[in-house]
């Protein structure tokens, strides 16, 4: 048995098999993630772009509970009537007009006058830091803002990105693989990353700002809200003060930018517009 392994045959058996393995592998990479791919197409409403989602509505709601439920815990939510009663108002309008009535809605007020933020996660959990309220003005300020956050939850955004970064993961293993014996795979792997960031991420991530901002705009309208008042708000929002990164490095779109969009889409959205009695005139607290 030891000659078989001395007559110089072996190694060169060894070599195939490698081989074979290695396209094995990266065979099994690609029909994977094209099966991924044609498995996993959504569509955006009200834009109707076409999305890559691998992760189910289930469990993107199963995140969004938990993440908000941590957020219940360690943020000081306030009942003050004065502070929650116009978010509670602008948030039922918005919810009946997403044509989600299977979400758990929820809204809750936060009270930090330094956040100038809100969010919205899977499932219809709402939250409204009262640092936002400057920047909104009024009820219908805030429909702009909520709107704009309750877009990103019915596009399914949270759950496009975590797709988009389970394919980037999927595409860096199998490069990995392939690459995997060169002396410069290294720099091959670190060009890689930094091309996905830069080159697919960070622009679907400016994409998915400007959807959410159209789609807000239709949502508010619908609501009863003028969706001008977006205007004023991103205007408002622009001036904050901070550090923007170069636009290419950008999650958020350029705020020079985002407002010529957003007058873009106001015809679409006021094609929507169905006043109501309350016209969302009334300031809010500050």
């Amino acid at each position: 048995m030891k000659a078989d392994y001395d007559d110089g045959t072996q190694p060169e058996a060894s070599h195939q098999h490698q081989h074979d393995v290695l396209m094995l592998t990266r065979r099994e990479f690609l029909l994977g993630g094209a099966g991924l791919v044609l498995c996993g197409c959504a569509t955006t409403p009200i834009t109707g772009r076409h999305q890559l989602m691998l992760v189910s509505a289930a469990q993107e709601t199963a995140l969004g509970a938990q993440a908000y439920r941590q957020v219940l815990q360690e943020e000081p939510i306030t009942h003050d009537p004065r502070l929650t009663e116009p978010v509670l108002r602008v948030a039922k309008r918005l919810e009946a007009v997403t044509d989600h009535p299977e979400f758990h809605w929820e809204a809750n007020v936060i009270k930090d006058d330094k956040t100038a933020n809100a969010f919205a996660l899977p499932g219809g959990k709402i939250a409204v830091y009262t640092g936002i309220f400057p920047i909104a003005q009024t009820e219908a300020g805030l429909a702009i803002i909520i709107g704009h956050e309750l877009g990103h939850v019915i596009a399914r955004h949270g759950a496009e990105r975590m797709s988009q970064g389970l394919l980037a993961q999927l595409g860096g293993t199998a490069l990995a693989v392939a690459v995997q014996s060169r002396p410069e795979a290294n720099m091959i792997m670190a060009a890689y990353g930094l091309g996905a960031q830069v080159g697919v991420l960070l622009p679907y991530s400016r994409l998915q700002e400007s959807e959410a901002d159209r789609i807000g705009l239709v949502l508010a309208a619908k609501a009863g809200y003028d969706p001008h008042v977006a205007i004023g708000v991103w205007e408002r929002m622009a001036k904050l003060p901070g550090r923007r990164p170069p636009a290419f490095l950008s999650t958020h779109p350029a705020p020079e930018s985002r407002l010529e969009d957003i007058k873009q889409f106001l015809p679409q959205a006021m094609a929507d517009f169905r006043p109501q009695g309350d016209a969302g005139d009334a300031p809010l607290p500050t």
